[in-house]
């Protein structure tokens, strides 16, 4: 089969390799779409990343297919020729932490690699408990949604945002535009800030109320307030860059007693300077959310079936897999794709 195969840092190739071998609890996937991230921007120009993929190794991780092959153990209600959407990791809900209903922290979290490549081995752990069978309405580059979407789903009951409230959104990426998508469809009042015109431009039909181009303003902070009641601030805010600029100016923008959710990472060993004296007196909560559950997967799917949000919003460009090492030298630059669709 072909497949896209990471060898180090920018190193991709496009090379023909075996079709994975199944164990008898897995299922082989027959990818029909997969699409670019910018996790994955990260990892190539990374080379790797810790906790996902080791190079060598075929990397890509969003994605929607069709079931070619199951091993002997698979439960029978999983048939050859099931259009699926494969989630890319799996708790092992015997650990502290999945005990305790946090199994985004499991302590043995299993995450799966290789979308881009024409066909994927799900390990039997993600087969039994995270990979869903798409609706017949529901098209392969909508159901490939589902990963980051329950990402952002997660964010969004973490921070208790609820309708009628005002929030925040830092980064117009493909994050931070889904979470506008959402919480402006739940009644959310939300203010944007990006980085550049055409994020703004997104944004705003996206439902954000006001949207600024940040480094514009001489007071990021004191605008978002600005726009709020009595000038208090946001009721919270979600923080989707990762830099220690944006998670002060997140600080800065939030109401007493309101929740800023820093969802975008830092660099490991970044320092950011926090004023403990507002944090204390103010009640403001810090909060970070990493990852998905195998709950929000399924809420994911569920708000991408009712139409919610919609692939054609965020996918503006298809590729053949061939073309995908150029793609990611191309998106390196920022040059306005948001989300690739990636064609095996």
């Amino acid at each position: 089969m072909t497949a896209a195969v990471l060898y180090g840092s920018e190193n991709l190739r496009i090379e023909s390799i075996d079709i994975p071998r199944l164990a008898p609890d897995e299922a082989l996937v027959r990818v029909k779409v997969a699409l670019t991230c910018g996790t994955d921007l990260k990892v190539w120009k990374r080379g790797y990343h810790a906790r996902m993929i080791t190079p060598p190794a075929v990397f890509g991780h969003e994605l929607a297919g069709i079931v070619e092959m199951v091993g002997s153990d698979v439960n029978g209600g999983l048939k050859v020729g099931a259009r699926v959407v494969p989630s890319n990791s799996a708790p092992c809900n015997v650990c502290f932490f999945c005990r305790r209903g946090q199994s985004n922290l499991c302590d043995d979290l299993l995450f799966n690699n290789g979308a881009y490549a024409e066909y994927i081995r799900i390990p039997g752990r993600i087969v039994r408990q995270n990979m869903l069978e798409i609706p017949e309405h529901v098209s392969f580059q909508d159901a490939a949604m589902v990963e980051p979407l329950a990402c952002v789903l997660r964010g969004i009951h973490e921070t208790g945002i609820q309708p009628g409230d005002t929030t925040v959104v830092i980064g117009c990426g493909p994050i931070g535009l889904k979470f506008i998508r959402v919480l402006a469809g739940r009644g959310v009042k939300v203010i944007a800030l990006g980085k550049r015109p055409n994020q703004i431009r997104m944004a705003e039909r996206l439902g954000a109320r006001a949207a600024f181009i940040a480094v514009d303003l001489p007071d990021p902070a004191r605008t978002v307030r600005e726009l709020t009641r009595g000038n208090t601030g946001a009721d919270s805010v979600i923080e989707a860059v990762g830099t220690p600029q944006t998670w002060e100016w997140a600080l800065q923008m939030v109401r007493r007693g309101g929740t800023v959710n820093l969802f975008g990472g830092c660099p490991r060993g970044t320092l950011v300077q926090v004023d403990p004296n507002a944090l204390h007196y103010t009640e403001i909560t810090l909060k970070s959310t990493f990852h998905h559950t195998p709950r929000f997967i399924r809420e994911a799917l569920e708000a991408i079936a009712r139409g919610e949000i919609c692939s054609n919003d965020f996918v503006n460009a298809e590729i053949p897999l061939t073309e995908l090492p150029e793609m990611f030298q191309h998106m390196k630059h920022r040059n306005g794709e948001m989300k690739v669709a990636v064609i095996p």
